[in-house]
């Protein structure tokens, strides 16, 4: 599956890039005014190979649940519990994503792979390694999908986080579930993350894959004290020190350092740039995915648009190195999707302007 997904991303489509910029130039609106906007239209007009694009007016949220064995470093002032235990929350319908994905009308996927704690009673894996989705995704009603590949990582400062075998899994639980929600109706596929310690093998794939000491691609995740933080560095060194890992095989840094949901995500990611839907990436959990994914296949980055800039240091680092520019700048750093979430509408928005906004010729409006 991951050879066939990677197989299948191509670069965006440069004759409907063209239209879709003439298309701009023609809009009654001064050249340019929309900012970021206009490019952003631009090249979801190359990822569908059309101008205009398809309104993204049918998101999915994925969150993926995993437990990190470098917790028991003490990384992270929360008890590993609470994992399950927001997830019972995101399948109640009570945090902030659930809120937010309400506001937007998008549908919330969680995909255990990799929880320690018991989880209630999910859709069951397919052999595909995603769990049956019965129709489109309704915004209503979270769903769970249980795929867990193991009861949580290893601790990557003593041994590898994964098997090489295990992280291929989890990829391809990513690749299957971004396959199932285009299929249920998904024009806009939204990464959500949820584990205790995640932004800890965060840190340690976005050093690898950039090159950046740990002290620069780590933040206080969950709000550690300063003690905490200059230990959770130091965790961070150690686990790259021991492992080494050559940023030019992704599925090696995944499995050394990096997480059960980091790489279900990788998976999520390429899955929907294969399908040429974009995938609206959130905080520092969905980048340092996207970077494994981007060195996986190059041309994935076509599909990827950012959500918001997270406020660990980190999901900057990695952003530039991808070449993309947030949509929006609030401080956040919660995950779950939320950040995704609410630039949602921007990026609908961006589209709308290509179907509904007139032209001067239509409008009879003068032009400058």
């Amino acid at each position: 599956m991951l050879e066939n997904t990677i197989a299948a991303i191509g670069p965006l489509d440069e004759s409907a890039m063209t239209a879709a910029r003439q298309l701009q130039a023609r809009l009654t609106k001064p050249a340019g005014s929309l900012g970021a906007l206009e490019e952003l239209s631009v090249r979801l007009a190359g990822l569908a190979g059309s101008c205009p694009p398809p309104v993204p007016d049918r998101a999915a949220v994925a969150i993926f649940a995993g437990d990190h064995g470098v917790h028991a470093q003490r990384v992270s002032p929360w008890p590993q519990e609470v994992t399950g235990q927001m997830v019972a929350n995101f399948l109640a319908g009570g945090a902030v994503v659930n809120a937010f994905a309400r506001q937007a009308g998008a549908s919330v996927t969680v995909i255990d792979v990799g929880v320690a704690a018991p989880l209630p009673v999910a859709d069951v894996a397919g052999p595909d390694g995603a769990g049956t989705l019965h129709g489109a995704p309704e915004p209503a009603v979270p769903r769970l999908v249980s795929t867990p590949i193991r009861a949580g990582t290893r601790d990557m400062t003593v041994t590898a986080a994964m098997t090489r075998q295990e992280a291929r899994t989890a990829v391809e639980v990513g690749i299957a579930n971004a396959g199932k929600l285009v299929d249920a109706g998904a024009g806009i596929l939204l990464t959500g993350d949820m584990g205790i310690a995640n932004t800890t093998p965060a840190a340690a794939l976005i050093a690898a894959f950039t090159g950046v000491d740990a002290a620069e691609a780590t933040g206080r995740g969950t709000g550690v004290d300063d003690p905490t933080y200059q230990h959770k560095i130091e965790v961070v060194r150690a686990a790259l020190r021991r492992h080494t890992p050559d940023p030019a095989d992704p599925l090696g840094v995944l499995a050394a350092v990096g997480g059960l949901e980091h790489a279900a995500l990788t998976g999520f990611v390429l899955g929907a740039a294969a399908r040429r839907v974009p995938v609206l990436l959130d905080g520092v959990i969905a980048v340092s995915a996207a970077l494994a994914a981007a060195a996986f296949a190059p041309d994935s980055v076509a599909a990827m648009v950012a959500g918001h800039r997270s406020a660990e240091p980190g999901a900057t680092v990695a952003l530039r190195r991808l070449g993309l520019t947030p949509l929006i700048d609030l401080g956040l750093r919660l995950g779950e999707g939320t950040g995704a979430l609410l630039a949602l509408p921007v990026v609908t928005g961006a589209v709308r302007v290509l179907h509904e906004v007139a032209t001067f010729d239509s409008a009879g409006v003068a032009e400058k």
